[in-house]
C-alpha cells in the first residue's frame, strides 16, 4: 500500500537526492510545509517571513520500505541536534522537522527519536509537528541534484549527503 511521509531537513534538494536512490520509496517531491501563507514562493520561503520549512514529501510503498528505514536513513542525512541550522544553511526553513497527521503517528515519531537520541552526543532538536499544509516546490527545485550535479552546492553539499547515505547503506 502507498503512503506518504513529509521531512524536513535542511536544503530538500539534500534529502530528495537520497531519497531518490532508496528503493520503495515510489517519488520524492521537493515542497514546504508548516507555515502560514498560501502559496509561498522560494523567495519568500528562504526569507523567513511564511513559517514554512523546506521538505520533500515521499510517497512509498510499505510492502517495500517500512517507515523506521525511512527515519533512519533521515537520521543518518543530517544533523537533528542543530537548530534551524544544517552545515552553512541557517534559518528556520532548515529546521529538522517531521509532519504528523495522526496522533498515533506523533507518539510513534517521538517514541523513535527517544529511541535513537543515545546515538547522539547532544539533544535531538527535531520538530514533530501537525501537518496542516504542503506546497510543491518551483519546478526548478525538483530532480535538482541529478539535473545539476555540477553546481557547487551540489558537488560539495549534496554529493557528501548521497555519499554518506551510500556508505551507511554498505
Amino acid at each position: 500500500m502507498n503512503k506518504s511521509i513529509i521531512l524536513g531537513g535542511g536544503c530538500f534538494w539534500c534529502l530528495e537526492a537520497v531519497y531518490q536512490l532508496v528503493e520503495g520509496i515510489i517519488s520524492v517531491e521537493s515542497g514546504y510545509a508548516g507555515g502560514h501563507k498560501e502559496n509561498p514562493t522560494y523567495r519568500e520561503v528562504c526569507n523567513e517571513t511564511t513559517g514554512h520549512a523546506e521538505v520533500v514529501k515521499l510517497t512509498f510503498d510499505d510492502s517495500e520500505i517500512n517507515i523506521e528505514k525511512i527515519l533512519e536513513i533521515f537520521f543518518v542525512i543530517h544533523d537533528p541536534t542543530t537548530k534551524n541550522r544544517q552545515g552553512n544553511d541557517e534559518g528556520t526553513q532548515y529546521r529538522s522537522v517531521i509532519f504528523f497527521e495522526t496522533e498515533s503517528e506523533k507518539e510513534f515519531f517521538n517514541l523513535y527519536i527517544e529511541k535513537i537520541s543515545q546515538k547522539f552526543q547532544n539533544p535531538i532538536v527535531t520538530e514533530i509537528t501537525k501537518f496542516t499544509n504542503y506546497y510543491t516546490a518551483e519546478s526548478y527545485h525538483q530532480n535538482y541534484y541529478n539535473d545539476n550535479p555540477n553546481v557547487p552546492y551540489c558537488a560539495y553539499v549534496v554529493k557528501s549527503k548521497v555519499e554518506k547515505y551510500l556508505k551507511h547503506n554498505q
